[in-house]
């Protein structure tokens, strides 16, 4: 009886939970005496977490969208919880890649933290939790200023965390306040503008009201402050330059953490103000995606990858291709149709897949050897084997070889170019490809082929950091192999924007 009462309250309250549960761990980290035991409840809310949001993307898929009201106020007067084919489908790499990343700080964040410390630094990374899964979770678009804000200030505090190894960690986060704190102040004038006009919070009132009236100058301007504020968010080029010194300074844990996630929330983000508020009906936003945000997408893939190919450090030249591919995403979202957003989103996914576990890769690699710049690492490969087979299996899917959820991503988004008659895009992403090449041949180069240094000293992994790295590489691969999941719930998802059509592989 009562398991049946427990299991009930839970499917009853599943939406909030999905947030709660990091958010109320988050102080009972703070206030954990013991760092072991810290450890310990945050990995346990983190798997929690995960295994609600995969229960809430099973519901969502076979029931349809749900809906929770906070408080006892029904929408659109109250803050709804509301998840769906888009949102159910993104809840689970979020949480599924901070459980990964839990294990792995175990064994790595002992380089940067004081042991009487961490438990700070588990509150943070439980806080960044939180509010990535607020942002994608919530009905209210003020809801997603606010959790958007818990999730990064607490990043900043993350990346500042890394000061213990390197003191530019400091200016990093600095530079990444200065910068999220620019995109969070455009992005909440862009909601005040569409309050202006509509009079509504809710996400579903706003895009009834906004489809049944013709935009004004107030709808433009909220959109295009919105736009921007979400591009620095996510890092789209021109506004980037503070992820590569964020990514290069974080712990390693955290690099992982928020290269397979940050940026993605904010990716959806955008996805659901596009496609759900706006809607794209008007020839202004429509015009914007096209001779804007494809043209800046573009843009990126090429001049970040080609970037990359000239870094001595190995996390930043990750770092950059994170950067890339985030134009990727961008130029699928920009295609306005089923197939090229739902190529998008199996790229959202995948890359977090590969990039988390890239990263953790590389972080066993400097924890090994105490530095990730190329010229120092000649030779490493014959010296570390299987470290340098996870690093190469990663970057094989950032090349798009073929059985890696990499290729997969590619080969939507070439498919997706193609059905739109833009088959000079297609041409793009295949030619992009050749400077992924490019940068992660140099790694295999110097580690495989360069003469070791018989002096290096190898300081022995924790199993902490090899089993959630190579258990998130595992998950990386199995995509590529196995890809239907991925590929159907994407589909799902574009569908339920733009029901007209049909999907990737449709």
């Amino acid at each position: 009886m009562i398991a049946g009462a427990t299991a009930g309250f839970i499917a009853k309250h599943l939406p909030v939970l999905v947030v709660l549960v990091p958010l109320m761990a988050a102080p009972a980290c703070l206030i954990t005496g013991n760092r072991h035991a810290t450890w310990a409840i945050a990995t346990l809310a983190s798997w929690t977490s995960f295994a609600l949001t995969v229960a809430l993307f099973i519901r969502v898929a076979g029931q349809g969208p749900l809906s929770y009201s906070l408080g006892g106020w029904a929408a659109p007067f109250g803050i709804e919880y509301r998840a769906d084919a888009l949102n159910a489908f993104i809840l689970p790499l979020i949480a599924g890649i901070a459980s990964f990343a839990l294990p792995y700080a175990r064994g790595s964040i002992g380089r940067d933290v004081e042991p009487r410390q961490q438990n700070l630094f588990y509150s943070a990374l439980l806080l960044c939790l939180a509010g990535l899964l607020g942002v994608t979770i919530t009905g209210d678009v003020f809801n997603i200023f606010v959790f958007l804000e818990i999730s990064s200030l607490a990043s900043y505090v993350l990346v500042a965390a890394g000061g213990g190894r390197d003191r530019r960690a400091f200016k990093a986060a600095f530079d990444y306040l200065i910068m999220g704190t620019i995109g969070a102040s455009f992005f909440v004038i862009g909601i005040g503008f569409l309050y202006m006009a509509t009079g509504t919070l809710n996400i579903a009132d706003l895009a009834h009201r906004l489809a049944t009236a013709p935009a004004d100058r107030t709808v433009r301007m909220a959109y295009g402050f919105i736009l921007v504020g979400i591009g620095l968010k996510l890092a789209m080029m021109p506004l980037h330059q503070w992820l590569p010194n964020a990514y290069s300074y974080a712990p390693p844990a955290v690099t992982a953490f928020l290269a397979a996630t940050a940026t993605k929330v904010s990716l959806y983000v955008l996805i659901r103000f596009l496609y759900t508020v706006f809607g794209l009906d008007d020839p202004f936003e429509a015009q914007t995606l096209k001779l804007l945000v494809m043209p800046l997408g573009i843009i990126g893939i090429f001049a970040a990858s080609t970037v990359a190919i000239f870094q001595n450090d190995i996390r930043r030249m990750f770092a950059w291709s994170s950067i890339a591919q985030a134009g990727y995403m961008l130029t699928g979202i920009a295609l306005m149709t089923p197939q090229g957003l739902a190529a998008s989103l199996v790229n959202i996914v995948n890359h977090g897949l590969t990039k988390g576990a890239l990263f953790m890769a590389v972080g066993m690699l400097t924890l090994a050897t105490g530095t990730s710049r190329l010229s120092d690492l000649r030779g490493i490969g014959r010296t570390m084997p299987w470290t340098m087979a996870a690093i190469l299996a990663g970057g094989l899917g950032l090349i798009g070889v073929p059985l890696t959820a990499g290729f997969i991503s590619k080969w939507a988004l070439v498919s997706a170019a193609l059905d739109a008659g833009q088959w000079w895009l297609a041409g793009a992403v295949l030619l992009s490809s050749l400077l992924a090449l490019g940068y992660v041949w140099r790694i295999v180069e110097t580690a495989c082929f360069g003469k070791a240094d018989e002096t290096r000293v190898i300081e022995p992994v924790p199993l902490a950091m090899v089993i959630p790295a190579w258990g998130l590489l595992a998950v990386s691969l199995y995509a590529g192999v196995q890809p239907a999941l991925i590929m159907e719930g994407a589909n799902a998802a574009a569908r339920s924007l733009l029901p007209h059509l049909t999907g990737v592989g449709g």
